[in-house]
């Protein structure tokens, strides 16, 4: 058993992919339907980035040298046999608004300029395509429907999560492409976890106040008066009351803080980190 796979052998729902270069882990709900879908979200392991951004760092606004970035899309790229013209990148807000891909957007972002701006979520009914999303604590979230042949992926920090941008992707995907919501499946990745997703009285307000039954995903510490939020419970939440059925939602137990040397993670870096990425593409 490889290194990784072993560290979190009670994963039972994640694969990780450790003899390609880049260590990737895939969802085992989307790896089923490998010979028409490809995916992955990326750890901070297996690149060539230096120092805060060691070693897989896929973010050119981090402090990592731009060629250095490319490398590692390179790497990626191989290591999924996808071709690197496909990306297509937006540059995240923390807000819950979704942008449609098409064939015309393929390397915005990466081989040229984007004018994908202010999108938190890409959704895209097209092959060859690669939707890119980048992470460093927040929840990455996949979904796919494979009668209708819809893929999206959603970046849902904190802001993004009390907006429901997970609710915004499946109403997207059933009034524009006609999808039904119990065929849609959906994959919830690594993050920051409640164990360490600690916030003070206003971000818990926020949350109670929008999502009122988001309290049973907030704890209290009584020695500091800090909140801690599962952000990922709240998005299956948020899944199930649009009608996903629960058992196509899969969700890691992952935390990106506890596990820093695998995975960038803002907070436990001290903000001096590296991005990771989830990519997806219809082939």
């Amino acid at each position: 058993m490889h290194l990784l796979a072993k560290r979190f052998e009670g994963e039972k729902d994640i694969l990780f992919i450790e003899d390609r270069g880049p260590k990737i882990l895939q969802f085992k709900n989307l790896k089923k339907y490998e010979n028409v879908l490809t995916h992955c979200f990326t750890t901070r392991l297996g690149g060539v980035s230096k120092d805060e951004c060691f070693s897989l760092n896929l973010g050119f606004n981090r402090n990592d040298k731009p060629e250095n970035v490319f490398k590692n899309y390179k790497l990626v790229a191989d290591c999924m046999n996808i071709d690197i013209e496909s990306f297509v990148f937006s540059n995240q807000i923390h807000d819950n608004k979704i942008k449609y891909i098409d064939y015309s957007d393929r390397g915005k972002g990466l081989t040229r300029e984007s004018d994908i701006k202010g999108y938190d979520a890409l959704i895209t009914d097209q092959k060859g395509i690669t939707l890119v999303t980048f992470y460093a604590d927040c929840v990455p979230v996949f979904f796919y429907d494979p009668e209708k042949e819809i893929i999206a992926l959603s970046h849902s920090g904190w802001r993004g999560t009390v907006k429901e941008i997970a609710a915004e992707v499946i109403n997207e995907m059933v009034t524009k492409f006609n999808c039904k919501v119990e065929e849609i499946i959906v994959s919830i990745g690594p993050s920051i976890g409640k164990c360490c997703f600690e916030v003070g009285e206003e971000v818990y307000e926020e949350f109670i106040k929008t999502l009122p039954w988001s309290i049973q995903h907030c704890c209290t510490g009584a020695e500091n008066g800090k909140w801690n939020i599962d952000l990922k419970a709240v998005i299956k939440n948020t899944l199930i009351n649009c009608g996903v059925v629960s058992k196509n939602i899969s969700v890691t137990g992952i935390c990106t803080k506890c596990n820093k040397d695998v995975f960038f993670s803002h907070r436990g870096d001290n903000g001096r980190t590296g991005s990771m990425i989830a990519l997806m593409q219809m082939k």
